[in-house]
């Protein structure tokens, strides 16, 4: 494994004479992983709605729980079903294109209101992001829930529909197809169904890291943490990336922590990167899409998972 810049030897040796590596594969011994990015976006908005800013940002709404099947099913204690009540049965949250819409409001559950409505999209696949208000000051939010639909990539759809090739697929990309086509951003929006819910977030200034929180409850540090599939990658452990630069193709090799999931990061050989704030975080994120390995680091003498 070769050395990143900031690895220092004594970490080096530290990882070397107490931890075994072993390579992360599927279920068909292949090895070749994909590592996208992600990054803490900022937006701009209000408190309150107005012209200029009309697309809410929502808490998790009152009618909207979570069905946890692990006591009577063990096999699912990794799977949470969400739903809502209709007279005496139990149906799915109403999806995205419900709730965009206004079909059906979710009173009194606005945090915020941003100004342009893919951002808040984005936001949403981000899992966190900061909202600049009108006075300067800044409000972070970070996930709290979901609706229960599945993620679908929007990317893929316009893929689909012949809109854009696979390999010109990228936040910058999707950007540029939605300002060429304003009116039909709804119905693209809508296609994933998947709906995530905020909180505002007040982050401990004795953490000394300026991140977002990941799933761990920890602030995540650019270029340090990953978003991993934590039914095949253990939170909290060390993982050794191999890849590449998204935008130079240069070699991208480092020691990550895995702190944090996502919606679209499933199976084994899925990793998303963290790339921090801001719009060299964005551009780094939005282009990544690259062939890498892993190996997950585990402390001699005991058994990996799996």
């Amino acid at each position: 494994m070769a050395t990143e810049p900031s690895d220092t030897p004594t970490t080096r040796a530290f990882f070397e004479r107490h931890f075994n590596a072993y390579e992360v594969r599927g279920r068909d011994g292949a090895a070749e992983a994909l590592i996208t990015g992600y990054y803490e976006p900022l937006l701009h908005g209000s408190r309150k709605p107005d012209e200029r800013y009309r697309y809410p940002l929502y808490a998790p709404p009152d009618d909207l729980f979570v069905v946890d099947l692990s006591t009577p099913y063990p096999e699912l204690s990794d799977k949470r079903l969400r739903g809502r009540v209709d007279g005496r049965r139990v149906v799915p949250y109403w999806p995205r294109a419900d709730i965009d819409s206004g079909k059906v409001p979710i009173s009194a559950r606005e945090l915020v209101y941003v100004d342009n409505v893919l951002d808040a999209f984005f936001l949403q696949v981000q899992g966190s992001g900061r909202v600049e208000l009108a006075d300067g000051s800044i409000v972070r939010l970070g996930y709290a829930d979901q609706n229960g639909w599945p993620y679908r990539s929007i990317g893929k759809v316009l893929v689909e529909r012949g809109e854009l090739k696979l390999e010109q697929v990228s936040l910058q990309s999707i950007r540029l197809w939605a300002q060429a086509h304003p009116q039909e951003v709804p119905a693209l929006l809508a296609e994933n169904p998947s709906y995530v819910f905020f909180r505002e977030v007040l982050l401990d200034p004795l953490a000394g890291i300026d991140g977002p929180i990941g799933t761990l409850g920890v602030p995540l540090q650019a270029g340090r943490a990953i978003a991993v599939d934590a039914r095949f990658i253990t939170l909290g452990a060390p993982v050794y990336i191999a890849t590449t630069q998204p935008i130079s193709g240069q070699p991208l090799e480092r020691l990550m922590l895995a702190q944090d999931t996502g919606g679209a990061i499933r199976g084994p050989l899925r990793a998303d990167w963290f790339w921090g704030f801001g719009s060299e975080a964005e551009r780094e994120a939005g282009q990544m899409k690259q062939a890498g390995r892993m190996w997950l680091l585990w402390p001699k003498g005991t058994a990996p998972p799996g």
